[in-house]
């Protein structure tokens, strides 16, 4: 299996990831949290305009990952 590195993932918050993806629309982030056992729940994903991850998304992402959990 091959690691990703700090550039790609990172953690926020709490349980909640981000993972950073390109794609042809440009930069978009996805909030995920590990679940049991190897797997990885996305619960959102985003578009990001600033440097800053905004409290709302981190909120959001922390009320779905209680659904998961």
């Amino acid at each position: 299996m091959e690691r990703v590195g700090e550039s790609h993932v990172k953690h926020i918050e709490g349980c909640i990831g981000e993972m950073r993806l390109k794609g042809r629309s440009g930069i978009a982030w996805a909030l995920y949290v590990t679940a049991v056992g190897r797997r990885v729940v996305i619960v959102r994903v985003f578009v990001k305009k600033t440097e800053k991850m905004p409290r709302r998304e981190i909120d959001l992402a922390l009320s779905r990952a209680k659904s998961v959990q």
